[in-house]
């Protein structure tokens, strides 16, 4: 893995850009989730286009954090803060793909057709007649899960803002 540069005081644009649509993005697939056998009879079409792009966009944020084209953190004084960071981004990274990835599993026990804004995509796991599995059931609270986790990224954020008055926040905003 490379280091992480220690010059680079702000996310680039790129990343802030992407930080900010998967927020988006996130939002806008739990408004238009629908849970159930019913998705069978109306899938919820705009639903999976913003899982799926979700899942889209974790890959330049990957690309970008593996080649240290993300600041170090600014909590090198506070190991015990910086260690919690680390493994609420992991955390964050396993839900923007497991998310989705479940979401297209489900869909596909349904027997539903999954595309990404018109572009059909093909089943990933055979259509059954009963429930959909435990899969589909972890999806569905995981999105109520995802929703929590990103309130408690927006209060550590606001937290080092306000209590630490460090650069965290301003250093993801787009202005």
């Amino acid at each position: 893995m490379i280091s992480r540069n220690s010059h680079v005081v702000r996310y680039s644009t790129v990343m802030i850009a992407v930080h900010w649509m998967t927020a988006f993005l996130i939002m806008a697939a739990w408004i238009t989730s629908e849970g159930g056998r019913h998705v069978v009879a109306n899938p919820p079409l705009l639903h999976f286009s913003f899982g799926l792009a979700v899942l889209v966009l974790v890959v330049p944020r990957l690309v970008l954090h593996f080649l240290g084209q993300t600041p170090p953190a600014l909590d090198e004084h506070r190991p015990g803060l910086a260690l919690a960071a680390r493994i609420g981004h992991a955390v964050l990274y396993a839900f923007l793909i497991g998310l989705p990835l479940s979401g297209w599993y489900a869909a596909s026990r349904l027997g539903v057709s999954v595309s990404f804004f018109g572009i059909g995509l093909p089943a990933i796991a055979a259509p059954v007649q009963g429930a959909p599995g435990l899969i589909a059931e972890i999806h569905e609270n995981a999105g109520t899960v995802i929703l929590y986790l990103a309130g408690l990224h927006v209060l550590m954020a606001g937290w080092h803002h306000f209590v630490f008055r460090d650069r965290t926040l301003r250093r993801m905003s787009p202005f």
